[in-house]
Order: C-alpha cells, then structure tokens, then sequence
C-alpha cells in the first residue's frame, strides 16, 4: 500500500474518531437517527479505533522516514 495513503488513512481516521470519543457528536446523531439503543457498544468500537489509527498514522511517518534516508525516490500518489 502507498505510504502516503496510509498516512492519510491514519490521520483522517485519528480525527473522526477522536471527534466521536471525545464530543458527544456521535450521541446526538444516533439520538436523532432513533438508533440511539446502538450507543451501548460504543465504548469497544471508538477506543480500539482511537489506539490503532495513530498506531496507522506513526507506522506510515515512520516509512516515509526510512524511504527518506535510503535516498528511495518517493512514491507517487
């Protein structure tokens, strides 16, 4: 996968789950959508989201880093 993608991957995920997690965003939506019997999982969703997208966003700066030594021509988009 492009290192690239997985960056913004990792970054766009990163927000929209710490804009659910940490405003009550998602709440409100479901509430209004009458689906708001859905929010009791939330908690097992959102908090793994909000470890394995950073985790996502570091692993791709981290490549990008080591592309960047090697001298390696960067990946197109």
């Amino acid at each position: 996968m492009n290192t690239r993608t997985l960056l913004r991957t990792g970054v766009v995920g990163s927000v929209v789950t710490a804009v659910c997690c940490f405003t009550p965003a998602l709440v409100l939506v479901l509430g209004a959508r009458g689906v708001s019997a859905w929010l009791g999982w939330l908690d097992r969703v959102l908090l793994p989201a909000l470890a394995v997208f950073p985790g996502l966003a570091a692993w791709a700066v981290y490549r990008l880093r080591r592309e960047a030594r090697r001298g390696a021509p960067a990946p197109d988009r």
